[in-house]
């Protein structure tokens, strides 16, 4: 018979399906073509992301860069460094659709 501890207790993860920042939200680890969006948004906002880097990889640079910019924008509602809804509507209103 299956041992009784066959069916862990659900515990929040990292890849939790539910996300309260929306199911956009980017964070450090992750990568692919939304993640080299962010970095070309924030590479046309001065001084944040200087020189960095648009392959698409969220990396510790990458989330000192959007913390950078929460702070310096006043974004409240995302963690610092995560990019979640308020940090991306904030960004998208200065860079455009594209």
């Amino acid at each position: 018979s299956a041992p009784a501890h066959a069916h862990p207790a659900a515990t929040p993860t990292a890849s939790a399906p539910v996300d309260p920042d929306g199911e956009g939200t980017l964070r450090e680890g992750d990568s692919g073509p939304e993640v080299a969006d962010l970095q070309r948004r924030l590479l046309k906002i001065p001084n944040v992301y200087e020189n960095g880097s648009t392959a698409g990889t969220y990396d510790a640079t990458l989330t000192e860069a959007v913390a950078r910019f929460q702070l310096w924008y006043g974004v409240r509602g995302d963690e610092n460094g995560v990019y979640g809804d308020d940090t991306r509507q904030s960004l998208e209103s200065r860079t455009g659709q594209g």
